[in-house]
C-alpha cells in the first residue's frame, strides 16, 4: 500500500531521485526518462478519456493502471535479484498484452482497411488518442534503449508496442469506425 503523507521530500534538490529499489540516481538517467514518459503517456490519456466514454473509456482507465503497473516495473532495476527479494516487485505480465492485443481485434474487426495513411485529427477523441500513441511510442524507444545498457523486463517493452497499435485502433474506432478518418493525399501540397 502506497501512504503519501507529505507531497515533497526535499530529497531530490540537487537532481537525484530514488528508484524502487532504494537506490539514487540522477533525474537524468535513461531510466527515469524511460518511466517518467510512460507517466506521460499516462497523463495524455487522461486527456483522451475527457472526451471518451462506455467502452473505451473503460479500456482507457484500465490501460492507466497498466502504466503505473509499468512505471512500478521500470524504477525497480535489478530483475536478477527479484527471486532474492523480500517483496517481490510489480512486474509486468504477458496477460497484459494479450489482453490489449484482445482489444485491437475486436476494435479492428468494426473497421475497413486502410487504403492510405492516416492523420492524426478528426474527432477530439481520436486526436487525442493519437498524441496518446506517439507518446507511448517515445516511451517504447526509451525502454529499447534502456534495455540495450540494462536488463530490463521483456514484457514491459512487448506491453508498450502493442499500446501504440491499441492507441492508433481505438482513434479509428473514434472517428466513427473509420469513416471520419483524416487521410493522408501524397504530395497534395506540391
Amino acid at each position: 500500500m502506497v501512504v503519501l503523507n507529505r507531497i515533497y521530500t526535499r530529497t531530490g534538490d540537487a537532481g537525484d531521485t530514488a528508484l524502487g529499489d532504494g537506490s539514487r540516481t540522477p533525474k537524468h538517467a535513461l531510466r527515469v526518462s524511460a518511466y517518467g514518459t510512460v507517466d506521460e503517456t499516462n497523463a495524455t490519456i487522461g486527456l483522451a478519456r475527457l472526451h471518451a466514454e462506455g467502452e473505451i473509456d473503460a479500456a482507457l482507465a484500465r490501460i492507466q493502471n497498466d502504466l503505473f503497473d509499468l512505471g512500478a516495473d521500470l524504477c525497480r532495476p535489478g530483475m536478477e535479484k527479484d527471486a532474492e527479494a523480500e517483496y517481490p516487485p510489480l512486474r509486468m505480465t504477458p496477460d497484459q498484452t494479450d489482453r490489449l492485443e484482445a482489444e485491437i481485434d475486436a476494435m479492428n474487426a468494426a473497421l475497413k482497411p486502410l487504403r492510405s495513411f492516416i492523420l492524426p485529427g478528426g474527432s477530439a477523441l481520436a486526436a487525442h488518442l493519437h498524441l496518446c500513441r506517439t507518446v507511448s511510442r517515445r516511451a517504447e524507444r526509451l525502454c529499447v534503449e534502456l534495455a540495450t545498457v540494462e536488463p530490463i523486463n521483456q514484457a514491459a517493452l512487448t506491453y508498450l508496442n502493442r499500446l501504440s497499435d491499441w492507441f492508433f485502433v481505438s482513434g479509428r474506432i473514434a472517428n466513427d469506425n473509420g469513416k471520419a478518418d483524416v487521410l493522408w493525399t501524397p504530395g497534395a501540397n506540391r
